[in-house]
């Protein structure tokens, strides 16, 4: 036997039935934790508050609960609080164990499965709480029922000793959660964000009015001078007609009545909030599936976006606005500056993945396009005059699309050549790839300069912008496809129209870098270009393709040795350890151009060294409304937010 052949039979004999390895209980979970919350980072981390209180939601869409408290805690833990029906704590006759502990250690193990515990739910798989207790350090769960209080406790997963019972108050019902996540699984830090939590809580209020929610911070750094805990109560009656009038409020709606629809059909529930604005010009559409955000769509959305097209171009034609021969407003014409918010119940939802982040269920399509139908044409045949409105509104955005389709489909007919149509001071890369390639939108052509000079060419490409890009928060469509900064945007990265579908295929670059000087002009620009991203293609942010570049403030010299400093703390850290009688000088980067271009590429483009933000969108709606308040035209939102947020500010970071 040949030294080859002997080698293989070696490798063969040493992978046989002991590597398969088989995961029982919830080792699967610890060894595999993004399979269940999608990533051990801060996102996960919140998936887990998320779980529990999506289980007290489900009893109160049961109609058991009307009263949840989450509380973050000093020591790190979370606790949530409600008063449902109390996890059953009976024995189960399958595993032998109480539910309560079959519930937090067994997987794909709950009451929501249509054994007929919930009509409804958020829960779907049973695998909810029993993955907060696998990731958690540890959780103890008190459960009131039946005149008792139950206690069990849990370390990495594993009970510690029996169900404890004992007399309870009378007629209280109800569970708490607490648990504290556990550092060997959320290694990059498990301190819980106020601003991430309150605003998924204050959503659940509003999905579910008169259900009360009540958020404190009991954490030491959250108290005021008098020891308090900070506290915020959300509780809407409104439910999600007030929600829309939350995200329209720094807006100027085209009609002051928010259109409301909630009706049902073989089930399924469907609530529907709608208002156009004047002073938008791209659509905001929150889609919900008993009460969990659905971030990719799904059905339920394009339902909506089908109805919402048919219904108005039936109108447009029914009130004379367009002609048998004109062609349809398009979907994006129809639902620019809408604000809408829609809410299913479904009983037997399909999600696509664990983190259910979209609905599958194809029978909601039509479900939805019926309801919404309906109830849409009822209110607009008795409005006339709002229907006007909306109509007139999307006929301007109709027209100044075309407009824009043409005059970009002129720039392509001119142009020979395929690379002619990029613009001129784009630098490209050699790289045909868009997975590897990257470009870099950079202020100003010195800044352009240094950076095509200091690069690297087979990936990496350099497009200089003039001065300040136009802010596209207060400006249409067709202004949008005369500037020539913008033009330069979407022709150079591959851009379709405002409002298409966005097709990865098209993007030239997987990775769009915004480098802009450290100084105030910087911050504006760079601020501008978010606007741009986020409200002309926001898929591109969602998708992650979006990154900042961290240029470093300052280079510390001493002797043949230097340092780049990236902010404040890091200069007075490199200055501290120099000791006190030290020589070495400071030099501080006012702009990029004021870099070699070898510097350049060691600190902000060398992929080994850089250091760069990926732009994420945490909360939607939120980030909706800061774009209104800061980009957009009316002053006092602004003043206030100004007022409100400039006490927080850390001053020594500012560069005034």
């Amino acid at each position: 036997m040949s030294a080859e052949s002997q080698a293989s039979t070696k490798i063969q004999a040493a992978y046989g039935a002991e590597q398969i390895q088989v995961l029982e209980g919830l080792e699967p979970v610890r060894k595999r934790p993004g399979m269940y919350i999608g990533t051990t980072g801060p996102r996960g981390l919140h998936h887990l508050v998320y779980e529990v209180v999506d289980n007290a939601v489900d009893e109160a869409l049961a109609g058991h609960c009307d009263q949840i408290l989450a509380v973050l805690n000093d020591d790190g833990s979370c606790a949530v609080t409600d008063n449902g029906r109390g996890i059953p704590t009976d024995i189960h006759p399958r595993t032998g164990k109480s539910a309560l502990e079959t519930v937090l250690t067994v997987l794909h193990a709950g009451g929501k499965f249509g054994s007929g515990g919930y009509k409804v739910s958020g829960g779907l798989h049973g695998v909810g709480v029993s993955v907060v207790n696998a990731l958690s350090e540890w959780v103890e769960v008190t459960v009131y029922r039946q005149d008792q209080v139950h206690t069990q406790r849990f370390e990495r997963g594993a009970p510690i000793g029996i169900l404890q019972s004992a007399p309870g108050e009378k007629g209280r019902t109800g569970t708490s959660v607490c648990f504290k996540p556990d550092i060997e699984i959320f290694s990059t830090g498990i301190e819980f964000d106020y601003q991430t939590l309150s605003s998924r809580l204050r959503e659940l209020a509003y999905l579910n009015g008169g259900v009360r929610i009540v958020f404190r911070d009991d954490r030491a750094a959250a108290r005021n001078a008098a020891g308090e805990a900070h506290e915020e109560i959300y509780f809407y009656e409104g439910g999600i007609k007030e929600y829309v009038a939350y995200m329209n409020k720094e807006k100027d709606p085209l009609h002051p009545e928010i259109i409301y629809v909630n009706r049902e059909k073989e089930g399924v529930q469907v609530e529907a909030a709608l208002q156009w604005c004047v002073d938008a010009y791209s659509d905001s559409i929150l889609g919900f599936a008993n009460n969990i955000r659905t971030v990719d769509g799904g059905t339920h959305i394009e339902g909506l976006k089908t109805v919402l097209t048919r219904t108005l171009n039936t109108f447009a034609k029914k009130r004379g606005k367009r002609k048998d021969a004109d062609t349809n407003l398009a979907g994006e014409n129809i639902r620019e500056g809408l604000t809408a918010v829609l809410s299913v119940k479904v009983p037997e939802p399909e999600f696509e993945g664990q983190t259910k982040t979209k609905l599958g269920n194809t029978e909601v399509r039509g479900i939805v396009d019926t309801l919404v139908g309906e109830a849409l044409s009822e209110y607009l045949e008795f409005n006339p005059s709002v229907i006007d409105l909306i109509l007139e509104k999307a006929i301007q955005a109709f027209n100044a699309a075309e407009a824009a389709r043409r005059a970009r489909e002129l720039v392509r007919r001119k142009s020979v050549l395929e690379s002619s149509t990029l613009p001129g001071k784009l630098a490209d890369c050699s790289s045909r790839d868009p997975s590897e390639s990257e470009i870099y939108i950079v202020e100003g052509d010195s800044a352009g300069g240094s950076a095509k000079q200091g690069r690297d060419r087979r990936f990496q490409a350099i497009l200089p912008l003039r001065g300040k890009i136009l802010n596209i928060e207060k400006t249409d469509d067709a202004k949008i496809y005369k500037n020539t900064e913008i033009q330069a945007l979407i022709t150079g990265l591959g851009l379709g129209i405002k409002g298409e579908e966005f097709d990865e295929k098209n993007l030239r670059y997987h990775r769009i870098v915004i480098m802009t000087d450290a100084d105030v002009d910087g911050a504006h620009i760079r601020t501008l270009i978010l606007t741009f991203f986020f409200r002309y293609q926001r898929a591109l942010v969602e998708g992650g393709y979006i990154y900042i570049a961290c240029p470093p403030l300052y280079k510390v010299e001493r002797g043949k040795n230097h340092t780049y400093c990236y902010n404040e703390d890091d200069l007075k850290k490199t200055i501290a350890s120099f000791g006190e009688k030290a020589n070495y000088t400071i030099q501080r980067f006012k702009g990029l151009g004021e870099m070699m271009p070898k510097q350049l590429w060691e600190t902000t483009m060398d992929p080994t060294t850089r250091m760069m933000k990926r732009v994420e969108i945490e909360d939607a709606l939120e980030a909706d409304r800061i774009f209104t308040i800061l980009m957009g035209d009316k002053v006092a939102p602004r003043r206030e937010f100004i007022e409100a947020h400039s006490a927080t500010l850390d001053l020594a970071q500012l560069d005034i």
